[in-house]
């Protein structure tokens, strides 16, 4: 287990995130017909509901079958586990993200940091200040951390390669059809409420992570006080102490399709500086390394206790 891990991890550095021929960018085109063929605006709420959960069976369980059927033979599950693995988490990409930022932010081009910090976040852009799209910036790193790296790596543990196929599918679905708007709020809810239950356990694992090797009180604080106040259950406890763990207050008011929405201040104290994008990366590779060190450890006791 900790062999495929770090192979996977040491692939994602050498080769990044695939440009072409994602296998991710096959399954979303396949969603988006999928949903063209399933989701109807004349549909009752209920039904929508019901297409939607047909929808995200359809979408998950043949892919999932297949691989659980080949990692069944050993020497097939030898080369496509760390393959799966590698292209589930992508610690690289979502670090090359935020130092585009980081750079355009060095560079005082609020345009261009504007623009790169759109790659990253669904909010609205081109009315951020400096100090939103740090914050912008700083929110999708330790949020990603869990969704991009921990989560995953989870469910590697727990089942393996067609753990972590089950949850990328559903967390890429969530991702295209989770949003509370009138396209998408019955349809996709059976994909949101899924990728909510898959990722309880990975986020709060993550959150204690980010405590673990930071402002430890404070993000615990952070954590236990102001988790709940965040949208997403998940999110919530991931952000919250995230921000603790770095002493930095994120959250505030922020553009989603033309409307400003007034969210929650959260964290420590200090205004984000944009050094601080570079310290909430490190964050997470130091988290990386600590979750490798817990593989490794699972199974030198697994192996002694065998």
């Amino acid at each position: 287990m900790s062999l495929t891990l770090i192979l996977a991890v040491l692939l994602d550095q050498w080769l990044g995130e695939p440009k072409k021929y994602h296998p991710l960018v096959f399954f979303g085109t396949l969603a988006n017909q999928v949903e063209n063929e399933f989701r109807r605006s004349t549909y009752s709420d209920n039904q929508q509901r019901l297409w939607g959960l047909f929808a995200l069976i359809l979408m998950v369980c043949p892919f999932s079958l297949l691989v659980y059927i080949l990692s069944q033979f050993d020497l097939i599950n030898s080369f496509i586990a760390p393959i799966i693995v590698y292209l589930s988490i992508a610690p690289k990409s979502l670090k090359q993200h935020a130092i585009s930022v980081l750079n355009a932010l060095n560079l005082h081009d609020l345009a261009l940091a504007q623009k790169q910090v759109g790659m990253i976040v669904s909010r609205q852009t081109d009315k951020m200040t400096e100090e939103d799209v740090r914050k912008a910036c700083i929110e999708s790193v330790l949020e990603n951390g869990a969704d991009a790296i921990f989560a995953p790596v989870f469910w590697f543990i727990i089942a393996g390669p067609t753990g972590v196929i089950v949850y990328r599918l559903s967390n890429t679905l969530d991702a295209m059809w989770g949003y509370k708007s009138p396209r998408f709020l019955h349809f996709g809810w059976a994909a949101a409420r899924f990728d909510d239950v898959l990722n309880w356990i990975p986020s709060r694992l993550t959150a204690l992570s980010y405590a673990l090797l930071g402002n430890t009180k404070l993000a615990l604080k952070c954590w236990k006080e102001q988790a709940h106040l965040l949208d997403s259950p998940n999110a919530g406890v991931v952000m919250t102490s995230g921000a603790g763990s770095l002493n930095l207050k994120l959250g505030g008011a922020a553009w989603y399709h033309g409307k400003i929405k007034q969210k929650v201040f959260f964290g420590g104290q200090n205004n984000p500086l944009n050094n601080d994008i570079y310290n909430a990366n490190t964050l997470i590779t130091r988290c990386l390394y600590l979750w490798i060190l817990a593989v490794i450890i699972l199974d030198f006791l697994g192996n002694s206790f065998a």
